[in-house]
């Protein structure tokens, strides 16, 4: 398979929209075994691991969330929590299709919501996509918040 841009710059649109619709299970399956989701909590971090994070999280602990989510018995998610992404097209950093691997970039705003709250977050998310088995995962996603370093609510959700 040979990734063209606007195949990095679909998955990016396709995956937000599986969130939105709280299509966790199906987006679980976008995940590379090894994959992690990051969410630094200082502007400009470098090192998820020594150094204190919003999230870090690898496949195994994204289940847990989406089990969690996705639970009958989950009262604090009842109602269940909304969110939306509102994204600027996405940028193509990397495609190396020799190597299978891409490296996309969005900034977007995030909104997520729960009875009368709503939070509005302003980030970026970047993608690194590896191709495998003819079709795109997630090997890492990175998401800094603009305003990481301010107090703010539980996100419940996935930005």
């Amino acid at each position: 398979m040979s990734v063209t841009r606007d195949d990095l710059i679909d998955f990016v649109y396709d995956e937000a929209r599986m969130l939105d619709e709280g299509r966790y299970t199906e987006w679980l399956d976008l995940w590379l075994p090894d994959g992690h989701y990051w969410m630094p909590l200082d502007w400009q971090q470098e090192d998820p691991l020594l150094v204190t994070s919003l999230l870090y999280e690898d496949l195994f602990m994204l289940k847990l969330r989406v089990e969690r989510l996705n639970g009958a018995r989950t009262f604090s998610q009842k109602p269940k929590s909304r969110c939306h992404h509102v994204l600027n097209r996405p940028a193509v950093d990397v495609m190396d299709n020799d190597s299978g691997r891409h490296v996309v970039t969005t900034q977007m705003h995030y909104v997520e919501t729960r009875l009368d709250e709503q939070q509005l977050l302003a980030l970026t998310a970047r993608h690194d996509l590896a191709e495998v088995d003819g079709r795109l995962r997630i090997a890492n996603k990175r998401v800094d918040i603009l305003n990481c370093d301010a107090a703010f609510g539980n996100i419940q959700l996935l930005p």
